[in-house]
């Protein structure tokens, strides 16, 4: 469980797009932001709303079988997205090159963290997503 520093309620789409304001207002400064929740809360539509605000051109997408997807920004940022619910192993986190990923100053949505939580960086934002009767709560 993520101890929460701010706690939201979405009902739907609009309200995953004001949270995904806030947590970047929130920590302007970070890059890293490790996404937890069950299967089907919603964690790839908060990170679409994420990287929509953050102007990535192009479709946001599930990287359930490639694992990351690399989107860019109107303004040639690079951001990474990932997607560990297919991995077995930590050794396979370390040969995707995790570290090249995670200190390139780059944004880094990462779903299903809880994978690879002792690789995640100090630094690194935790966002928990509930799903309660449809509504979500988001907490960080």
């Amino acid at each position: 469980m993520v101890t929460a520093h701010k706690v939201f309620h979405a009902k739907g789409v609009a309200d995953l797009d004001v949270v995904a304001k806030e947590l970047l207002a929130e920590y302007p400064d970070s890059r890293i932001f490790a996404i937890f929740g069950a299967m089907g809360v919603g964690k790839t539509t908060y990170i679409k709303a994420l990287c929509n605000f953050l102007g990535a051109e192009g479709q946001v997408s599930s990287p359930t079988f490639s694992i990351v997807n690399h989107y860019v920004t109107n303004d040639g940022e690079s951001i990474y997205h990932f997607d560990f619910y297919r991995i077995d192993k930590i050794e396979e986190v370390y040969d995707l090159g995790y570290e090249h990923y995670f200190f390139s100053g780059s944004y880094c949505f990462i779903e299903w963290p809880e994978k690879l939580e002792a690789l995640l960086p100090e630094n690194c934002i935790k966002v928990e997503m509930v799903d309660k009767g449809g509504e979500r709560i988001i907490r960080f």
